[in-house]
């Protein structure tokens, strides 16, 4: 059974569904090298638009798997290593995964059911949009393993979303968190039943779909940018040559035309 599925929905929207669903979908070595793939090609891929993330059975992601022993040779340049070099290149591999996910100049919608904690949660954080089941439940859990709640990107994520007061209560007490607990810190955009989280994700995913392929691309590239801005100033001008050189891309001539005839804009491709 492959550990992870990628099926396209419908055009421009592909599903990436982790498949451990007797293991939580727990990241083991097979699993990080399947999503390091799946991520890194997308940034090739002019068929897909948007992407669905998610997991299947009963949780999104538990985080590391916890049963499953790990030697050097799991993961790619680690044969022959000894302990703490594969230690530190499992643990960058996994941080190069995180990397992938923020970067990717896809929208990444993460449609989160049961568990998402410890690496599940940073995969979560990753992500672009955040949708909830009313079963999600969420943890900062490494610090309960001995280790540091700082993982995978939490530390960086966590306090730009909820704020350091609250993300460091969350980090030091590494407690479970519910789905209506994050929507109200605004960690997650909705919370739905569980029966209405794959249509909600689906419904989000086709209203970016509309968007041109340069204002999806670009909004993203320049939120991400403009999240470690230093000054609106210097945010001004990257949006200022962002929208520039957007007016050579023909989008809002095709708009024009399509709002003088109320109709939907027909987009070029790039």
């Amino acid at each position: 059974m492959a550990d992870l599925i990628c099926k396209h929905l419908e055009e421009g929207i592909l599903e990436i569904r982790m498949n451990r669903p007797n293991q939580l979908n727990a990241l083991n070595p097979s699993l990080l090298i399947a999503l390091m793939e799946a991520f890194q090609n997308l940034q090739n891929d002019r068929q897909t638009r948007v992407v669905i993330f998610t997991g299947e059975g009963n949780g999104f992601c538990a985080g590391a798997d916890m049963q499953e022993s790990v030697s050097p040779g799991g993961i790619p340049g680690t044969h022959g290593m000894n302990t703490l070099g594969f230690v530190y290149k499992f643990q960058e591999y996994l941080s190069n995964l995180i990397l992938a996910i923020h970067e990717c100049d896809k929208p990444i919608i993460a449609a989160i059911h049961g568990a998402a904690v410890g690496g599940g949660l940073g995969l979560a954080l990753a992500s672009d949009i955040r949708i909830a089941s009313e079963s999600a439940k969420f943890g900062a859990v490494a610090i309960k393993t001995g280790l540091s709640a700082a993982d995978v990107g939490t530390s960086y994520f966590l306090p730009r979303f909820v704020g350091a007061g609250i993300a460091s209560e969350l980090m030091l007490t590494g407690r479970i968190f519910k789905a209506q607990e994050a929507a109200e810190l605004r960690l997650v955009s909705k919370v739905v039943p569980a029966e209405l989280l794959a249509n909600e994700a689906l419904n989000t995913a086709r209203a970016i779909a509309k968007n041109s392929e340069y204002g999806v691309w670009m909004t993203k590239k320049t939120l991400r940018s403009n999240l470690d801005a230093s000054s609106l100033r210097q945010a001004l001008e990257i949006e200022n040559r962002t929208q520039v050189l957007g007016t050579f891309t023909g989008a809002m001539e095709a708009a024009r035309k399509a709002f003088s005839k109320g109709q939907a804009p027909q987009w070029k491709p790039l």
